[in-house]
């Protein structure tokens, strides 16, 4: 082993490992649905419908995002989108 070989603990080798594990996280975010948060399942379903390997799992990424959008309530989103959410 030589000085080139050692990496920092969770630094990738490639760039295709990196969107590898984000791509794996994702669906595990989106197989456990029930335990995440809509902003987290928002970000989800976004990497997915941007970066999904197939023609489907682009669909049903843009699918469930279009479900917990419709989920919030009018007043809700409406605050989101001008920015007046209280944190």
């Amino acid at each position: 082993m030589t000085l080139q070989d050692i990496r920092p603990f969770n630094a990738p080798r490639t760039t295709g490992d990196w969107s590898a594990a984000r791509l794996a996280e994702a669906r595990a975010v989106i197989a456990d649905v029930a335990h995440h948060s809509d902003h987290l399942l928002c970000i989800a379903c976004s990497v997915l419908a941007s970066h999904g390997e197939s023609v489907a799992e682009r669909r049903d990424a843009r699918a469930l995002l279009f479900v917990i959008d419709a989920r919030r309530p009018i007043s809700q989103a409406q605050r989101e989108n001008n920015g007046e959410a209280e944190q």
